[in-house]
């Protein structure tokens, strides 16, 4: 599953490569100015990779990790 930004900002990860994750469980969180916007893990998995670096610029839409079932 390929998770990506809900907009534009500055991604900061929970997880790293390797890590088990459950629905729910919380991947990363993206803040712009005063919003700051939870990533959740949408089902259970693996978390692959990560597609930034932590506290990289990101857009709307950019992928920041992915989770393999």
């Amino acid at each position: 599953m390929d998770i990506c930004a809900p907009f534009a900002g500055i991604v900061r990860f929970h997880v790293a490569a390797g890590d088990q994750v459950t629905t729910g469980d919380p991947l990363a969180t993206v803040e712009a100015v005063k919003l700051e916007a939870p990533v959740l893990a949408p089902g259970p998995g693996t978390v692959a990779r990560l597609a930034a670096e932590d506290f990289a610029d990101v857009l709307g839409g950019d992928l920041l990790l992915e989770v393999e079932k």
